[in-house]
């Protein structure tokens, strides 16, 4: 559980089509985030975008991409942003990892 203070901002930026052990990477991160205790994480599916290939992608209603953009998004704490970031690495292939130290306020419960 995460409380008031320093805390690091993990993204990852990946495409729906890349795979890991045959099943959508951004399945297979998420599934090892929440076994690894990680608070919370949040997958978002991108409507366009381009990456290091500088190739367009994007949704249209006649054509389904497997390339679109995903971005998966978690805020932890610097200790177990360490644990996890070797599987992270070798989970996310072709993709993009982002750190970003912030300070987060958790309100005090009512």
């Amino acid at each position: 559980m995460l409380t008031t203070g320093k805390a690091v901002k993990v993204t990852l930026y990946l495409s729906d089509g890349a795979r890991h052990h045959g099943v959508p990477v951004y399945t297979s991160i998420l599934d090892f985030l929440f076994h690894s205790g990680i608070s919370g994480a949040t997958v978002m599916k991108g409507v366009a975008g381009f990456g290091a290939r500088h190739r367009m992608h994007s949704a249209h209603i006649l054509e389904i991409s497997d390339h679109l953009p995903i971005k998966i998004e978690f805020i932890e704490s610097r200790e177990k942003v360490d644990a996890v970031l070797p599987e992270l690495e070798k989970r996310t292939g072709s993709g993009l990892i982002e750190l970003q130290e912030t300070t987060i306020v958790v309100p005090p419960k009512p």
